[in-house]
Parts: structure tokens; C-alpha cells; sequence
């Protein structure tokens, strides 16, 4: 019997289209983009989601049931984690898609990076050369669980708001290089600013759509 190729690609589409709906929420987006950071417990999400544990665990079942996300249990705890590394090319790919397509995005970048004042931004492939060379010294801005979970070789931890108790720490004859979360957090612009306000040169990590598994095998290649 030939093949319905009409009813082939209807169904076909139709679970594709199971993967379009599971992004539809603003929400749903934003807990991939957390979990680039690597297993989440479904606290840790709704505390920085800020949403209820039972609104989380909705969105959460929804990411499920549509593949995106998969999750393994420790004791009492369910850590949840993107399901294939394509998710995450897939969702920065949205992103890029997003600001070339939506002028609104480009105009919320614009305006938060404007009020930052004139911060550089400095490439992964730049910033490993120079670690390598011990030229710069890279500091994560993130909160130490994440810091803790992975991270790019070299880099030292210190959270955005213990930044200005720790300057004494960060050597003033070297350009210091903040990253944080994904290319639409802005602790590391904060961090680059209290870096500027006391006479260091700093910039921010461009785009942070890096791998840092792969990174991290760069970083020792020397």
C-alpha cells in the first residue's frame, strides 16, 4: 500500500507542534535557560523563577511529557535537567532568531546595555588565549551552586554581592573578565561596573552561548 504522504507529514507536524507549545510561556523559557546551568531541584527553579513549587512542577511536567527536560532522583529530591544537549542549541538558537527577527528584544538589549555605560565585551576564544597566557584573570558572578556545578577552568567564584568585599583578592595589573548566566543575565554588567567604579579594567564574556564541557577541554590545551 503506497504511503499517505499528506497524513504522514500531519502527523509528523503534529508532534512537532507538541514541542512549540511546551515553549509557549514565558516561563517555560526562562526554566530552560536556568537549567543551561546544569540539574536544577524543582526549590532551586522556583526560587529563581520566582514562582510557587506547584506552578513550577506544572511548567515542569508540561517540559516533560514534550521531551525537553528529564529528571533523576537523590533521596528526597528530583533534579531536573535538559534532556539532550540539542535542546540547548535549540533554544540559543531562539535567542539569536529572536533578536534578529524582534526589533522589542533589540530594544530591551539596547537599553540595558546603554544605561551600562561603555562596557567591553570580550569572545570565549579571547579569553581562553589569555588564560592560557595567565593574562587575565576570570571571575564568575554566578551563586556558588551553579559555580560549584560546572564552570569554565581558571575561573574563581565569587558572588555578585560579596564582589566589593573581595576586591583585595583581584590582582589590579590584569584585566579582569566577569561571565554569570546566559546571554540575557546582567550580573556580570553589574560586576563589570563595581570593577570600573574602583580603577579595574574589566569587561563582560560576550554572549555566553558556550559549552563549558567543551570549554573546559579548550582551556587545557596548551
Amino acid at each position: 500500500m503506497p504511503v499517505d504522504t499528506h497524513k504522514f507529514k500531519k502527523n509528523i507536524y503534529g508532534q512537532l507542534a507538541r514541542i512549540g507549545k511546551s515553549l509557549a510561556s514565558p516561563k517555560r523559557l526562562e526554566i530552560i535557560d536556568y537549567l543551561l546551568q546544569g540539574p536544577k531541584t524543582v526549590e532551586a527553579i522556583a526560587k529563581e523563577t520566582e514562582m510557587s513549587i506547584a506552578n513550577t512542577s506544572q511548567h515542569l511536567q508540561t517540559l516533560l511529557q514534550a521531551r525537553l527536560v528529564d529528571f533523576e532522583k537523590e533521596g528526597p529530591y528530583s533534579y531536573y535537567q535538559l534532556s539532550d544537549q540539542m535542546v540547548a542549541d535549540m533554544f540559543q538558537s531562539m535567542q539569536h532568531l529572536g533578536e534578529n527577527l524582534l526589533t522589542e528584544i533589540q530594544t530591551l538589549i539596547r537599553d540595558v546595555y546603554g544605561k551600562k555605560g561603555d562596557i567591553e565585551q570580550v569572545d570565549i576564544a579571547h579569553l581562553l588565549d589569555n588564560l592560557k597566557r595567565d593574562k587575565v584573570t576570570l571571575v564568575d558572578v554566578r551563586p556558588k551552586e551553579d559555580y560549584e556545578q560546572q564552570h569554565i577552568p581558571g575561573a574563581i567564584s565569587i558572588e555578585l554581592d560579596e564582589l566589593e568585599e573581595n576586591l583585595s583578592t583581584l590582582p589590579q595589573d590584569q584585566e579582569i573578565i566577569a561571565y554569570c548566566r546566559g546571554r540575557y543575565c546582567i550580573l556580570s554588567l553589574e560586576a563589570v561596573k563595581i570593577l570600573k567604579s574602583h580603577g579595574y579594567k574589566a569587561a563582560t564574556l560576550e554572549d555566553h552561548g558556550y559549552d563549558m564541557e567543551i570549554d573546559a577541554e579548550s582551556a587545557s590545551d596548551s
